[in-house]
């Protein structure tokens, strides 16, 4: 008796649900991932076992080059009444005023453009003398005047300085991002977890300690050093 052949029928696979998935998790990973922001410089943080994080929100960021130049950034609330963007905004006129009442001869201003396109610089730093010309710039050369690599001028000024009748341009920029008004800012930059320094592990001790010196200095003593966790081979 021959073999009864069964009728070969295609294979059909309905990948609707498997789209469906994939469309989901693209959507959870992208509304839960914290992007990277772009920064003056490229630091390489020293290693440590300490696996406490840095928050994302109320936090000032100072990032020092390893030539010693020091740059701002400034994460606001998730509330949108303190955003980063209103908070930078509100931060630079505040510096304003704190600046020209130590330059009565020479002070400085800032259209409603220039203080809107500051507010969209996630990490900022140059002299307050010359920032406004800075944010008359295109975003490209923005981008290259503010790279310690080809402008050694970059940078907030910053100094070993106690008098704080005179204080140097660092020293003004991190009172008015106390004095902000936003409680939640000032409570973490008062109990240290809104204050983290980020130097690269090839930065020398007395760089970082320039930075740390005006902190102190200022009665911001409580402060975090930004580290990479370290790995099991280090």
């Amino acid at each position: 008796m021959g073999k009864v052949k069964i009728k070969r029928k295609s294979t059909l696979i309905d990948m609707t649900a498997m789209s469906d998935v994939t469309v989901l998790l693209l959507t959870f990973f992208m509304l839960t991932s914290t992007f990277l922001q772009k920064e003056p410089v490229i630091v390489n943080t020293p290693s440590s076992v300490s696996e406490i994080k840095v928050p994302d929100t109320n936090l000032v960021t100072v990032l020092v080059s390893p030539k010693g130049q020091v740059f701002l950034s400034l994460a606001g609330d998730r509330d949108s009444t303190y955003s980063s963007e209103k908070m930078r905004a509100e931060l630079l006129k505040t510096v304003v005023a704190e600046y020209n009442k130590l330059h009565k001869s020479n002070p400085v201003k800032f259209t409603n453009a220039q203080v809107n396109t500051f507010s969209k610089i996630n990490s900022f730093g140059y002299p307050m003398s010359r920032l406004s010309e800075f944010l008359n710039q295109p975003q490209v050369k923005q981008d290259e005047l503010i790279d310690p690599a080809k402008n050694p001028n970059a940078g907030i000024p910053i100094s070993i300085n106690l008098d704080l009748d005179h204080p140097n341009e660092f020293q003004i920029w991190m009172k008015a991002l106390y004095s902000l008004d936003n409680e939640n800012l000032s409570a973490a930059i008062k109990d240290g977890s809104g204050i983290a320094v980020k130097a690269d592990k090839d930065t020398p001790y007395e760089v970082v300690q320039v930075v740390m010196d005006n902190l102190q200095t200022m009665k911001m003593n409580k402060f975090s050093l930004m580290t990479a966790l370290k790995s099991e081979g280090e």
